[in-house]
């Protein structure tokens, strides 16, 4: 074998590790992917305050809740507004999340129904309480921001 041929092969051999690189990644690119066909959209678009809570704040913790109403959001087209209760005892922690209906497309959530969120490093994560799949991703801003489709000019 000549110097050539070895070098051809060891070009072939280190294109084929870069390629195979990316799908082991375990990093923001992979966050949508993990979710399966999970929409989503910024905390500060999607969670918010439950008219009935008393302490007015955003913050979500991991855990199970109930679904206790679903409507349109106001001034959001095409979105469903989700108000969610813990199911956990304690004090009541209640909060209104808003999701593209286009997440709620293959599989709807209802009012009764459960819902698993899990908090992420990038954000929260709602999945279906039955089976654990995902619906929707609440990505902090930061990550929303860098991981937000941008058109391209050609």
């Amino acid at each position: 074998m000549n110097t050539s041929a070895i070098f051809r092969a060891l070009c072939a051999a280190a294109f084929a590790t870069a390629c195979a690189l990316p799908a082991h990644a375990d990093s923001a690119s992979s966050v949508a992917s993990s979710a399966g066909s999970a929409s989503s959209g910024s905390i500060s678009d999607s969670i918010g305050a439950s008219s009935d809570s008393s302490s007015g704040d955003r913050r979500v913790a991991a855990g199970e809740y109930r679904v206790i109403d679903i409507a349109q959001a106001p001034a959001k087209a095409n979105t469903t507004r989700m108000t969610l209760r813990a199911t956990a005892a304690g004090p009541a922690r209640e909060f209104y999340l808003d999701v593209p209906n286009r997440a709620l497309a293959a599989r709807a959530v209802n009012t009764g129904e459960l819902v698993q969120v899990n908090e992420r490093v990038y954000g929260y994560e709602f999945a279906h309480a039955a089976d654990k799949q995902p619906f929707f991703l609440a990505l902090q801003d930061a990550w929303y921001v860098e991981l937000r489709s941008q058109q391209v000019a050609i």
